[in-house]
């Protein structure tokens, strides 16, 4: 206390200064509107920086939640994209639904090996089956292999025994999508007859002939063509959409009626 007393007595002419400053600038802002003005919009000038910057700030935490939004958006819009043949009106009740839709996330995937896999978290419990088809924003990553009560590792496109049914966008060319275990940036699509015009940059989807995707979800591009003259096919290099190195949130589509196709399926080989 005494040292605050010494303060004041030692600086008692400025502090006096200070007040009879103040004191004057509030009678001359309070007397003049001009002056009320200019302080009121440099105050409000603060305070708006103030709160931008804290709005900057709780939106920044925020990130998370915001993607957490999104993707269950994306996952809503997917639901309509890959069902609009059906009807012109969709409905989102499960039992009129030829795809479903279910997000998750990857804990662990790798792409320097010959057979590669990746995990997610969703499994048994979420209703995750083998064989179901996994596939990012950007494109396809691979199918379900096997699951747990709460987790499922997927056969990743990167894997010497993948073979996906893929086709040249806008055509009813296909082949089957392989890999060739050389670039995790790119794969192969085979199968495609010398006939077929093919440019570098052409689009590759997924085809019609799968029952584990639907058609026309994007793979990549073509970077390179050869012709074996054996046998009368291209051997085509696919650059991936996906960068493989870094997947993160992926959507699960399972086809409601993958069931029923294959019980035929299987009769039609019974009987041969």
């Amino acid at each position: 206390m005494q040292q605050i007393i010494n303060f004041v007595i030692r600086h008692k002419n400025f502090l006096l200064f200070l007040f009879l400053l103040m004191l004057s600038l509030a009678f001359t802002i309070q007397s003049h509107s001009y002056h009320q003005s200019r302080f009121f919009n440099s105050a409000n000038w603060i305070t708006g920086n103030i709160y931008e910057a804290k709005q900057n700030i709780t939106a920044y935490f925020d990130l998370s939640e915001e993607n957490e939004k999104l993707i269950d958006e994306n996952q809503r819009l997917r639901k309509l994209l890959f069902n609009k043949s059906n009807s012109d009106t969709i409905s989102l009740d499960s039992t009129q639904l030829l795809y479903t839709i279910t997000t998750a996330r990857v804990i662990k995937n790798s792409y320097s090996e010959s057979r590669n896999y990746i995990t997610i978290n969703r499994g048994r419990n979420d209703s995750i089956k083998p064989d179901m088809g996994v596939i990012t924003s950007k494109g396809i990553l691979g199918i379900v292999e096997n699951t747990s009560p709460h987790y499922a590792t997927v056969q990743s496109i990167l894997n010497e025994n993948s073979n996906i049914n893929a086709k040249i966008k806008n055509t009813d060319h296909f082949g089957s999508l392989v890999w060739d275990t050389k670039d995790y940036a790119v794969v192969q699509l085979v199968d495609i007859p010398r006939m077929v015009p093919l440019n570098i940059g052409d689009t590759i989807v997924t085809g019609a002939m799968s029952s584990i995707f639907p058609e026309n979800i994007p793979i990549g591009t073509i970077q390179k063509f050869d012709l074996d003259t054996a046998k009368s096919f291209y051997q085509i290099d696919i650059k991936l959409f996906n960068d493989m190195t870094n997947i993160r949130n992926v959507y699960i589509v399972n086809n409601m009626d993958r069931k029923e196709i294959r019980e035929l399926e299987s009769k039609n080989l019974n009987e041969q």
